[in-house]
């Protein structure tokens, strides 16, 4: 099938748009995440995200609807476990996730097991995505790069040393929490592209193959966008082509593109390693 015959139907249409839209917000908060050490954070309030789905679809309600609120609640629990209970955050990030997971599969239990719906969201369904998921995703991507630019400085500040943050004046509880709760929102979204399963990777690897690369913070935002929207539209054609998984394809193409960032570094610090013995 011809790449422009791909581009003819109109969910494929709605995916692409949806897809790339979610795969900007979940690169560049990614890099703030992984560089924070708060890359699982996206797995573990994908595992969250279970309870708010199946209560979404025990009660008829939008899945999504439902699961943005349950999500963004679990996220302030993880950074108010992790900064007053003086708990480790990835022992935050274990906790809420174990609790989360297992609320969600008690009311899946209680619905009468999972359903097609469900499974959709433990893996993926991109090519499945509506009109009121697209204007979702949009308004979400609007919102969250609005904020990232607002508190830009801020985040920067709290991302490679929140101590000196805090001397310098920044609100860093207010800061972290913004954090939090826009890649609470983030993750619930990426769900329609990748699933429960696999929205960790989403977060992590196009983020850590712009790290590779990039000498600057915002140069390491956008190739980390470039690099996401590369993978997501690659993924989407090669899963509509093969007839595989959309979100199986997504994150081997993501890996694929972090394979070959590792061999470019590779190969200028050799080069670079070369030239200064010579």
């Amino acid at each position: 099938m011809s790449v422009i015959e791909f581009l003819s139907y109109a969910f494929v249409q709605k995916a692409l748009i949806a897809g790339a839209l979610i795969a900007v917000i979940t690169a560049v908060l990614g890099v703030f995440l992984v560089l924070k050490r708060l890359s699982l954070i996206g797995d573990s309030l994908s595992h969250v995200a279970l309870s708010g789905i199946a209560l979404g679809l025990i009660t008829n309600t939008s899945p999504v609807f439902m699961a943005i609120p349950v999500v963004m609640l679990s996220s302030l629990g993880i950074y108010k476990i992790s900064a007053s209970a003086k708990v480790h955050s990835d022992s935050a990030l274990g906790i809420i996730a174990a609790g989360g997971i297992s609320f969600g599969l008690i009311i899946a239990a209680l619905a009468g097991g999972f359903n097609v719906d469900l499974l959709s969201f433990l893996f993926g369904s991109i090519l499945t995505v509506n009109s009121a998921e697209l204007i979702l995703a949009a308004v979400l991507t609007l919102t969250i790069l609005t904020l990232v630019y607002l508190f830009y400085n801020d985040l920067i500040a709290i991302t490679f040393d929140e101590n000196f943050a805090k001397t310098a004046g920044v609100n860093t509880e207010r800061i972290n929490i913004l954090l939090v709760l826009i890649s609470a929102a983030a993750v619930v979204i990426a769900l329609k592209v990748v699933g429960i399963m696999l929205v960790s990777a989403m977060i992590i690897i196009p983020p850590t193959a712009a790290l590779q690369l990039a000498k600057t913070f915002k140069r390491a935002l956008v190739l980390a966008s470039l690099f996401s929207i590369t993978g997501v539209i690659t993924g989407i054609y090669l899963a509509f082509i093969f007839n595989m998984p959309s979100g199986a394809m997504i994150i081997l193409t993501d890996i694929f593109i972090l394979f070959i960032t590792v061999i470019l570094r590779n190969y200028a610090f050799k080069k670079r390693r070369t030239a200064d013995t010579d």
